[in-house]
């Protein structure tokens, strides 16, 4: 699949907004605690990727009731669906000067992701988290996502890499009273 940047301006996947709020003092020590321990980029990415997958937790799995979307609550209060858990690895790529996108996936509602830029091209990874029957992992060699979309089910990749959250998805993750309500509402396209 192309990838299509929503804006050929490079800087916008860097810039902090309400929910990729990367120069909130949450944001900025869990970077530099993760930087402190990188070797490289590379390596940061790596680490911030597995920080968010591992360590926030993906708040259906465990139960959790709270809602979270900006980068700064996700990574304060420990939780968040994928599209809150995606605004925290893009705030912690971009705190460290490298690009990230948010992208998206249609599987029956919109699954969030973030797509990171190296070598010149752009690769999607899936901080969602692991449990069993999903195994993402970060990578720059083909993808290692948690779902693969199954077009026969009208399920599908969407190629577009955004510099901020899809209105759809920040108005959802705004919107909730809390878990519960958010997965009553959860955008369904985009």
């Amino acid at each position: 699949m192309q990838l299509i940047q929503e804006t050929p301006d490079l800087s916008a996947y860097l810039a902090a907004d309400e929910a990729i709020d990367h120069h909130h003092p949450r944001v900025r020590e869990v970077s530099a605690r993760l930087a402190a321990d990188a070797q490289d980029s590379y390596d940061y990415a790596r680490a911030a990727f597995a920080y968010v997958r591992d360590r926030v937790t993906h708040s259906q799995d465990v139960g959790d009731p709270r809602v979270t979307w900006r980068a700064s609550d996700v990574l304060e209060q420990g939780t968040g669906i994928c599209y809150a858990k995606s605004h925290a690895l893009a705030a912690l790529l971009r705190a460290e000067d490298i690009p990230a996108a948010l992208c998206y996936q249609r599987l029956g509602v919109v699954h969030g992701l973030v797509a990171v830029r190296f070598n010149g091209a752009w690769h999607r990874q899936d901080p969602r988290g692991n449990k069993p029957g999903v195994d993402a992992r970060f990578s720059l060699d083909g993808e290692h996502l948690a779902f693969t979309p199954e077009p026969a089910a009208g399920e599908s990749d969407h190629p577009v890499l955004y510099a901020a959250p899809h209105p759809a998805v920040l108005r959802a993750l705004r919107d909730a009273t809390d878990r519960a309500h958010l997965w009553r509402t959860l955008p369904t396209a985009l």
